[in-house]
Formats: structure tokens, C-alpha cells, sequence
């Protein structure tokens, strides 16, 4: 995969579908990576030019010295906009990635067409919640939240069913860096765009899973309540619902994006 310097950081990122297409940014949640997409890259690269990266602190992306802020993780997708001659796109981030959408569409919406928000929230749970998390990871490293994530990313249901997807999900968490977890954790954990969002004028999406317990179905609607015109998804899963029910995720952001 290609890289990038933006920002006093090595980027990764990677293109697929036609160059005449318009292009469509993916932008990962917490302890993810570029892969995470897999399932709807064919699908999307159909219809779209579609840009996935792996955000700053995270996959082959360089750890810059944190904490992080939701701010600063929007704003390297304008730098990676401008460094690769995109003017506008379409967005969809999930979780982290959605916290990073939610910024770009209300103080950067030059650059923003529609907008899908994915298994998000305007306030990502307790300040306890994160210290905890960041207190696991600095004593012993990934491996001692690793088994919880997965716990949480997909219902029982699912991780009986299909072993295989959240067993490589599980080696990308353990893969990433601590000190990108903890940097990035810190921009979740401050992260707050319960007024700001009432800003939004682009299109958007906002797909939420009803098991989710990190950003649940209230969560995703406390957002669509203050975006005009937003419509809501919920599917039957839990965090990473563009893995556990991929079929359902993908024709629901290509419905919106196409429609």
C-alpha cells in the first residue's frame, strides 16, 4: 500500500475503483485498521473511488506522540484530501472514524457530500470507562484488552457462528500499537460534539446495531435527532456492523450514498 507525509506523520492509505469516480473516504474505528473494510470494498469500488487509510496512531500509519483529539483526526483527512487533489468526497467512519465525520461535517462541510456515521456517539461513554482501558493497555500491553473488544465488537451469536471474522480482528487489535491505542483512546474519551453537531447540513446516514454496548442505538439517535434530515439504520449486531452484518451495512450506505 501506498504512503503519504502529512502532518509530521507517514500515512497509509490505499485506493480502489475507478479514477473518474467519485470518491468515497473509509476511515476505521479504535484498534483497527484499512482491513476492516474488506467486505464492502468490491461493492463500493462498483459505484465510487474509494480511499481507505488507516488513521493516525493505527495499522502501517505512524504513532505520533499523543493524546490525540477528534479534531486532529478529521483534520488529517482534509491533509490527506489535499495532498491527493480531492476537493470533496463522501465520508463513512465508523465509531472513531464516525467522531472524525461528525468534525469534517461541521466545520470543514467544503469538503464533505453526504456523510454516513457508523456505530457512533457525540460522547463516547464514561471518563472512567477510558481511564481504565488506558490503564490496561499501559500495564500489559494490547493482549489485556484484547478478549473484551472482541466481546464487545460482535454479539455471542455471531463469534459462534462465523469464528474466522473476529478471530482476525482480534489479531489487528493486538497488532496495534499501545501507544496509538492510548493516544487515540484519549481523543475518544474527550471527544464532544453534542452541540456542534446541530451544525450539520450534509445528507447523513447514521447506522447503529441494536446489541452495541460501547455506542448504542440511543447513542446513534442522539445524533440523528440533531442533524436535520438525518435518517437512522439499526441492524442486528453489535460494534462493528459493517462485519457482522455486512450485506445489510453495505446495501444501507450504497441505498443512501446512490439515492
Amino acid at each position: 500500500m501506498p504512503y503519504i507525509d502529512l502532518k509530521g506523520a507517514r500515512f497509509c492509505y490505499q485506493w480502489d475503483g475507478a479514477e473518474s469516480a467519485p470518491v468515497l473516504v473509509l476511515s476505521n474505528s479504535l484498534a483497527s485498521a484499512i482491513t476492516m473494510w474488506e467486505p464492502q470494498v468490491a461493492p463500493f469500488s462498483k459505484h465510487y473511488r474509494l480511499l481507505r487509510y488507516d488513521q493516525r496512531g493505527h495499522g502501517q500509519t505512524a504513532v505520533t506522540p499523543g493524546p490525540y483529539t477528534s479534531e486532529q483526526l478529521a483534520k488529517d483527512v482534509v491533509a490527506l484530501l489535499d495532498a491527493l487533489k480531492v476537493q470533496r468526497a463522501h465520508f463513512l467512519g465508523l465509531s472513531m472514524g464516525g467522531a472524525a465525520g461528525q468534525w469534517l461535517a461541521a466545520h470543514a462541510p467544503e469538503r464533505i457530500d453526504k456523510l454516513v456515521l457508523c456505530n457512533t456517539a457525540a460522547q463516547f461513554g464514561t471518563k472512567e470507562v477510558w481511564a481504565a482501558r488506558i490503564d490496561a493497555v499501559r500495564k500489559g500491553g494490547m493482549a489485556a484488552v484484547a478478549d473484551a473488544t472482541i466481546e464487545r465488537w460482535f454479539t455471542q451469536a455471531f463469534r459462534e457462528k462465523s469464528p474466522l471474522v473476529p478471530a482476525g480482528i482480534k489479531k489487528t487489535v493486538l497488532a496495534t500499537q499501545p501507544a496509538g491505542f492510548i493516544a487515540c483512546s484519549e481523543a475518544i474519551r474527550d471527544h464532544d460534539s453534542q452541540e456542534y453537531i446541530r451544525g450539520i447540513r450534509k445528507p447523513t446516514l447514521v447506522i447503529a446495531g441494536t446489541h452495541d454496548p460501547g455506542t448504542p442505538p440511543a447513542a446513534n439517535k442522539f445524533i440523528v435527532e440533531r442533524i436535520p434530515g438525518a435518517q437512522y439504520v439499526e441492524l442486528n449486531c453489535a460494534h462493528l456492523s459493517n462485519l457482522e452484518r455486512a450485506d445489510e451495512f453495505t446495501k444501507a450506505a450504497l441505498d443512501f450514498l446512490k439515492g
